[in-house]
């Protein structure tokens, strides 16, 4: 069994340890300190007269700093032990330890402290391929005068560099720290050590000159920040035990998983711990889409730096085309060198109409007309590719194929692993594909695009023109995805127009966009809450009775938030109040019973089977758009909708969750408060707003 993993994470710099605070590389999981999807330290192990060290316990103070409390030696000693540890770690864009010796003896003692320390630069990549990391040749430099070990790895213009330095003096080796030391008795003895990473081009720092800057800007700084942030966003106040926490808690992952980009002035969100610690451009617009009613700020940066990294040429190996947004923005070595894809990579058909939705939903709620009009250019061209580009066969239909056969992502949607697209036997269908949700982004992309052209862009012919395209996409749809004999949508169609036959999650996401013909939404509704999707928690990716159908599979039976998110919106739109509360409370549930942050996904196991929430060691956590699924479904059964310069609250609460209010809800309107109660407790409750002045 894996040892628990603790991590510390500010933006894109994390560090991922043992319960006791070391640091051990392991082949199957990104253990180290990272940054811009490097390893930068791989080896960070404390000892004590040469003994290894265990917990006593934790403090998770916050985010981004933690405690350990350690002894030496097995757990028998601990009673009696006469000495004991404290690190004190902290990150920003470096890391600072803090390592504190108590003697509890009656007699002054002396001891062997060493911290063993080493960095192989490995590219995150690599470690997420399960592959053996290519060797690095890392030059050591070492200067006990100053107390300082620098490992530097260099290749052509790729260049890292980890150097550590101590505040106390220590006899420096190439693989790290050793202190000799006496500690008075009752007394302390205490060092920092202060890690800093260097990209090639910055110049080598003297760090000992930071370490005051990085202790104020731990304990007022970033503080301070995660303070303003919580402050900007609503207040919750919930009669339910454990929702006020859950979310906060949710807020204060998103705040986590804020970076700034090389170049970029602004913070946009990150994908999520570990694998995705970089832009990730559909992470990003789903999130901005889910808290918009809560952290608005963090949509007008996205769009700004997704319009930005637009695509503006034909490069197979990139699948960049013209119009097309950005899929993933990596700065590792393998990207640095063209040996993935994926230094800046757009293989996604999603991200260009979400693009559209987002920026038009944002305007919705924030009144931001300037922005609207400074991304005009932007959005016109992404509302371009989806017809030039992303209509591969010619039949009117949002389709996907890579462009290098040689790498790239086989599945362009959010269900991107390779088995995710299948019929309810297990057959892969033929490239390019058309999967249904593509159709209701496309279809929701003209819509938003029109009321755009009309309302800010004066051009009202070209308004018309894309409301004409989105009805009869919708009429197409609806002809050519829906299996009459069942009930409910193909999960895609191949390129000779066959369908695809399984029942799977992305019906939901049809809701969503408002593609799904009125008459057949019940149908619709029902299959998502019915026993072969709905697992008690969520809904499942792919339902059960279909030959690949697997409760550990991330697209083929796993149960995510963020894709529950938007179904349970959905079916708000369609008027599925009781559908939605169900999701609502099954989410939320699982949330509250795990505690902590929202995993990425759990496995579809029946939730009356196994009784607590099966969490997948694949899974990431915590994840921007999960944690920002638990402010989306927040948001859906309070029923908050901007409708001109008013915020409109229609509230369909799960029963149990009592009466809710949401405080200063920033919009156009600028604070609003909300109020709602659920039925079963509060039976006569109206729901109202109060504007603020």
């Amino acid at each position: 069994m894996r040892q628990e993993q603790v991590h510390v994470i500010a933006g894109n710099v994390f560090a991922i340890s043992d319960a006791q605070g070391d640091m051990e590389v392991d082949p199957q999981a990104p253990v180290g300190l990272f940054s811009f999807d490097t390893r930068f330290l791989s080896r960070w192990v404390l000892s004590v007269d040469g003994e290894r060290l265990n917990a006593l316990s934790r403090d998770d103070m916050t985010y981004f700093e933690t405690r350990f409390f350690l002894v030496p030696g097995a757990a028998s000693h601990y009673v009696d032990a006469d000495v004991s540890i404290i690190r004190h770690r902290s990150v920003h864009d470096c890391l600072h330890e803090q390592i504190t010796v108590l003697n509890h003896s009656a007699t002054p003692a002396d001891f062997t402290v060493r911290m063993e320390v080493s960095a192989d630069f490995t590219d995150i990549a690599e470690i997420a391929d399960v592959a053996q990391p290519r060797p690095r040749v890392v030059h050591v430099e070492t200067d006990t005068d100053r107390a300082a070990l620098v490992l530097r790895y260099e290749r052509e213009r790729f260049g890292r560099v980890t150097t550590v330095r101590s505040t106390a003096p220590a006899e420096v080796d190439e693989a790290g720290f050793t202190f000799r030391i006496r500690v008075p008795s009752e007394g302390t003895w205490e060092t920092t050590l202060h890690v800093s990473m260097t990209m090639q081009g910055e110049g080598d720092r003297d760090m000992r000159a930071e370490l005051e800057s990085h202790q104020r800007i731990v304990r007022d700084g970033m503080s301070d920040d995660l303070t303003a942030w919580l402050s900007r966003a609503p207040q919750l106040v919930a009669e339910r035990d454990g929702l006020e926490e859950t979310y906060q808690g949710a807020l204060a992952a998103l705040a986590a998983l804020r970076y700034q980009p090389l170049a970029y002035p602004d913070r946009v969100p990150v994908g999520g711990l570990p694998w995705a610690m970089g832009m990730c451009g559909r992470d990003a617009i789903i999130a901005c889409l889910q808290s918009l009613a809560f952290t608005p700020e963090l949509a007008r940066a996205t769009l700004r730096m997704l319009a930005l990294l637009q695509g503006g040429q034909l490069d197979d190996d990139h699948d960049e085309e013209p119009g097309k947004i950005l899929v993933q923005l990596r700065y590792g070595e393998l990207a640095a060198f063209g040996e993935r894809p994926n230094a800046l990579y757009y293989g996604a058909a999603d991200t260009t109409p979400l693009f559209v939705i987002l920026l038009d939903e944002y305007e919705r709620w924030s009144g931001d007309a300037d922005l609207v009009r400074e991304l005009r250019h932007p959005a016109r061209l992404a509302l371009d590719w989806i017809d030039e580009y992303g209509d591969l066969t010619g039949d009117g239909y949002l389709r996907y194929q890579r462009r290098n056969e040689r790498h790239g992502v086989v599945n362009q949607s959010w269900k991107d692993s390779r088995d995710a697209i299948v019929d309810a036997h297990g057959r892969l269908p033929a490239l390019p594909r058309a999967t249904c949700e593509l159709q209701g982004y496309a279809y929701d992309a003209k819509r938003r695009g029109a009321r755009l052209a009309r309302e800010f862009w004066g051009e009202p012919e070209y308004a018309d023109r894309l409301d004409r395209e989105a009805a009869a996409l919708k009429q197409r749809f609806n002809r050519d995805f829906w299996l009459p004999h069942r009930e409910y949508y193909a999960l895609a169609l191949d390129p000779y127009g066959e369908p695809v036959d399984a029942l799977a999650s992305n019906i939901g996401h049809l809701l969503w966009s408002g593609i799904v013909a009125d008459d057949r939404a019940e149908a619709v509704a029902e299959h998502l809450l019915g026993p072969r999707l709905f697992n008690g928690w969520g809904v499942r990716t792919f339902a059960t009775g279909q030959r690949p159908y697997n409760p550990v599979g991330s697209h083929l039976g796993a149960v995510w938030p963020s894709d529950n998110a938007l179904i349970a919106a959905g079916l708000r739109h369609y008027r599925f109040d009781v559908h939605a509360a169900r999701i609502a409370a099954g989410i939320f549930d699982m949330a509250q019973t795990l505690g902590g942050a929202v995993p990425e996904l759990i496995a579809g196991y029946e939730r009356s089977l196994t009784k607590y929430p099966v969490q997948l060691p694949s899974a990431g956590r915590p994840q921007s758009w999960s944690s920002g699924a638990l402010l989306m479904l927040l948001g859906t059964v309070l029923g908050l909708r901007p409708t001109g310069e008013d915020l409109l609250v229609n509230p369909a609460l799960p029963n149990g969750f009592g009466g809710v209010e949401l405080l200063d809800i920033p919009g156009r309107w600028g604070h609003t408060d909300a109020y709602a109660g659920d039925r079963s407790t509060h039976p006569g409750a109206r729901p109202r707003t109060r504007r603020r002045p």
